[in-house]
């Protein structure tokens, strides 16, 4: 007998309490094995695959791409043990997925599921770690489309709160009859995902063609609970909506085009009048945003009364914008920070740089060689690379340097952090930067690149400015930033001369160190980038 597990959202830490789904990796009907990652999510930090502790059928998704789901939420639910004998069974060199299930399962495990023998797979894996996956690798995965009545999710009861046989935003089942027809028979709601389906009723299994039965007896083709409340938030009729899914299923593309047109519609007749009156279709005085940051769309509250002008944009403070802010708010709060700067002639660094990038050496990064010399002064003064434990009011110093450096993105702001930059050379920090950087703009960074980082070097040249005031990343003790580097007049040698000059600042929080401490590392990396030789003291 087919035990129903459910596997919820783990706590992915950094206190984060929700996350948003990006991509279903599996399907309703597919067999996954035991820490096979079964959905990736985006957090306010980064994009993580969660792996699923159990090993067996897939019998429910919860929640479609774009929804968000809070920590504790159900992703999914396995039957354990419903792997029919003949997968089981199938060991290498066997059947078309001969591989399937041999990976990332446990010695005496069935099969393609990965689950153990003896009813072991009950408990899981135990190994779903806090944002990072687990540690065991993934397993390869056969995929089963049973037909009405048979394969492995025969005799499989029902969850509660889920949609057994078919998947949310997903088209009818293969070789399921009778999809949106048994839908519109007898609707009842099943769920925490707002799928409807008759139940005994051939095809009430698939999720494909599922709708509500509104009040003048139309059914409409929505599955999703987000796509429902953006159109109940902008004043939407979605049953004046054509869907572009299948069989008719509205998207939640489809609502942000009509969003989009009705604004448009109404930008056109404002006329440059402060408040505009919608549709029959929307609610009276109110203005509607465009989309916002992949597609996130918001309502404009009323008009009256607040000054607000028709067709201005709000952007929810949520994910790595809403993560972003309380950081930076909290930094603020907290943190009773203090900058000094000083201006450096670079060009001998300059200069060390171009000599190091000779032809077949590893290239070598100008950010590398300033994250080189950042690791030799905190070597030299260590209070900067510390944090302080407000609860037991101490200042901890820190073994190691994790250094985080910014870099911008699509998504916004991230600092990805090099684990132990205090033991890397030039060359391997410049390694580690350039992957770093190419992950984050990817999207594809793991919370342990974005997290425990203990000081972070800020290079805002790269915008084009001289000096910034930038907020500490809490719950460091300080940032250098590097402003550009631009042909400036220097007196040289005791002569007048153009050089490369940069501006250098180092925003500290005043609680770790005095003045002298700061001004003390500041100058320390000033004259190693007028003097780079200064460097093999250190070494």
């Amino acid at each position: 007998m087919a035990v129903v597990r459910e596997f919820t959202l783990p706590d992915l830490g950094e206190g984060l309490t929700e996350a948003t789904i990006v991509h279903w990796m599996v399907e309703v009907g597919e067999v996954v094995a035991i820490d096979q990652p079964v959905v990736e999510v985006e957090t306010a930090k980064a994009m993580v695959e969660v792996p699923c502790p159990y090993g067996g059928v897939v019998t429910a998704r919860f929640g479609e791409e774009g929804a968000e789901v809070p920590v504790g939420a159900p992703l999914v639910t396995v039957a354990v043990g419903a792997v029919p004998d003949d997968l089981a069974a199938a060991g290498p060199g066997t059947g078309p997925d001969a591989a399937a299930g041999a990976e990332g399962g446990t010695p005496g495990a069935g099969g393609a599921s990965g689950a153990p023998a003896d009813g072991a797979a009950d408990s899981g894996s135990g190994n779903v770690l806090v944002g990072y996956g687990t540690s065991a690798a993934a397993a390869r995965r056969r995929r089963i489309r049973p037909g009405p009545g048979a394969g492995p999710m025969a005799g499989v009861p029902r969850p509660p709160g889920g949609v057994a046989g078919g998947s949310a935003g997903a088209g009818a089942a293969e070789g399921t009859p009778g999809g949106s027809e048994a839908v519109a028979a007898g609707a009842t709601a099943v769920g925490a995902i707002g799928v409807t389906a008759a139940a005994g009723t051939p095809g009430a299994a698939g999720s494909a063609g599922a709708g509500a039965v509104e009040d003048d007896g139309r059914t409409v083709a929505v599955i999703s609970p987000l796509v429902r409340r953006m159109a109940r938030e902008n004043g939407l009729d979605l049953r004046e909506l054509t869907g572009s899914g299948r069989d008719g299923l509205i998207l939640r593309t489809d609502v942000e085009c009509a969003i989009r047109a009705r604004q448009e519609r109404e930008t056109a007749g404002a006329a440059g009048t402060a408040t505009t009156t919608a549709g029959a279709d929307a609610t009276t005085g109110a203005g509607v945003t465009g989309v916002a940051r992949a597609g996130a769309v918001t309502a404009v509250g009323p008009a009256t009364g607040t000054g607000a002008a028709a067709g201005e944009e709000r952007i929810p403070l949520k994910g790595m914008l809403g993560a972003a802010a309380e950081k930076f708010s909290r930094s603020r709060r907290e943190i009773p920070e203090a900058t000094c700067w000083v201006e450096a002639d670079a060009t001998e660094l300059l200069a060390a740089r171009r000599a190091m990038n000779v032809p077949g050496a590893p290239k070598v990064s100008l950010l590398a060689v300033l994250a080189r010399i950042c690791t030799a002064a905190l070597a030299r003064f260590p209070a900067l690379n510390s944090t302080v434990d407000t609860k037991a009011q101490e200042i901890v110093r820190l073994p190691g340097v994790h250094l985080g450096f910014a870099a911008q993105t699509d998504r916004g702001l991230v600092v990805p952090v090099v684990r132990d930059a205090h033991a890397r050379t030039v060359e391997e920090l410049s390694a580690e930067i350039a992957r770093l950087t190419e992950t984050a703009r990817a999207g594809g960074l793991s919370l342990a690149e974005l997290t425990h980082g203990t000081f972070t070097l800020n290079n805002y040249g790269v915008f084009g400015v001289d000096g910034s005031t930038p907020i500490i990343n809490h719950p460091e003790a300080a940032m250098l930033g590097i402003g550009r580097i631009a042909a400036k007049p220097w007196v040289h040698e005791g002569e007048l001369a153009v050089r490369q000059v940069v501006q250098l600042s180092l925003t500290f929080d005043h609680r770790v160190c005095d003045g002298g401490t700061a001004g003390g590392f500041l100058r320390f990396v000033a004259d190693c980038v007028e003097q780079p030789a200064l460097l093999l003291r250190t070494l």
